[in-house]
């Protein structure tokens, strides 16, 4: 799709898998990269190889300044500031926003001075529309040039709150999540600002931790607004996170029909983005899923016809990633 051109800019965590993913799928077009603190021989190597989803399958080389995927060119910035870089000049047309600095309409807003049509933020904005693919996406419109695709775990939640409240109406709900240790953590006990525990030794330690990823599913799902909240627990694992879900419902439904609901969304509306397994799975068995969020069956309880407990994996890198790709091919198919 040469006509979907992509840049990629921060080329963390979030934005290598973009990029896999683009090149896996065919789906959008990687023409440039932007990050001022990887070299292109760097990106290469980077690229490559991954300590969590294995080497890529394929060719990467740089030559002449570009970094070449599959023989594909593409074109490698080291700009601090977006709005320096001529994004017109370059057939760039939407910008994958993952630095995890510019997450505000303003700040992304730089990549429009340079040129550029839209800017999609690879995580939560204070003030950027927030989509979530299967939830809300038809609520974008042309004039939304900033846009955010929310968080990983808003990504889990909201699809299966969205059943549930869909099918039996949520009264109020909790949210926890077992979160896999991401790149804001610390590899020994170090300074973190005000939130102290966050500091401490992600390998050593189960760290209770803040999360706006609930809240945010009232900004998706506006008839949720204020009826859920939730936390997180940090846990040593480096990829792969649990969302536990604890709702009371208006109707009464057994946990049977709950399975079987959530079953015909994933496998109808809501086909590859939820998932739905009776199997005895680990968190390692979601490694690499393409999935936003996926329901485990066995793994929840009932305590009463209305009041339950749901359990649901992501891959909060790969299926997150996957998101933005699928995002951004919406956003096209409405220009």
């Amino acid at each position: 799709t040469e006509d979907h051109a992509i840049e990629v800019n921060g080329f963390g965590r979030i934005g290598r898998l973009v990029t896999r993913i683009a090149f896996l799928t065919g789906k959008v077009d990687i023409v440039a990269i932007n990050d001022p603190f990887i070299d292109v021989d760097y990106m290469v190597y980077m690229f490559t190889y991954d300590s969590t989803h294995g080497r890529f399958k394929g060719e990467v080389r740089s030559e002449g300044g570009k970094l070449i995927i599959n023989n594909h060119a593409i074109m490698v910035f080291s700009e601090k500031d977006p709005s320096n870089i001529k994004w017109a000049d370059t057939g760039v047309e939407y910008v994958v926003e993952s630095t995890g600095v510019f997450t505000t309409v303003e700040k992304a807003s730089a990549h429009l001075k340079g040129g550029a049509k839209r800017v999609i933020i690879s995580a939560p904005s204070a003030d950027a529309p927030m989509f979530v693919m299967g939830v809300n996406q038809n609520v974008y419109d042309r004039s939304m040039n900033v846009v955010s695709n929310a968080s990983c775990t808003t990504n889990c939640l909201a699809p299966l709150a969205k059943v549930i409240h869909d099918n039996f109406g949520i009264i109020e709900g909790l949210m926890s999540t077992v979160h896999a240790i991401t790149a804001t953590q610390k590899t020994v006990d170090g300074p973190s600002g005000k939130l102290w525990r966050d500091g401490r030794g992600a390998s050593q330690n189960i760290i209770p931790a803040s999360t706006g990823a609930a809240k945010a599913v009232g900004k998706v799902i506006p008839e949720l607004n204020g009826k859920l909240t939730g936390m997180a627990f940090r846990v040593p694992t480096p990829n792969v996170s649990v969302v536990d879900l604890t709702v009371r419902l208006e109707k009464r439904a057994k946990y049977e029909s709950i399975k079987k609901v959530v079953k015909a969304a994933a496998e109808g509306p809501l086909r590859g983005i939820l998932g739905y397994t009776e199997e005895q799975l680990v968190s390692t068995d979601f490694n690499g899923d393409s999935h936003s969020s996926y329901f485990d069956a066995s793994a929840g309880i009932a305590l009463s016809d209305n009041f339950v407990k749901l359990v649901t994996w992501y891959d909060n890198e790969y299926g997150y990633s996957s998101r933005v790709v699928d995002l951004m091919v919406y956003m096209y198919s409405r220009e």
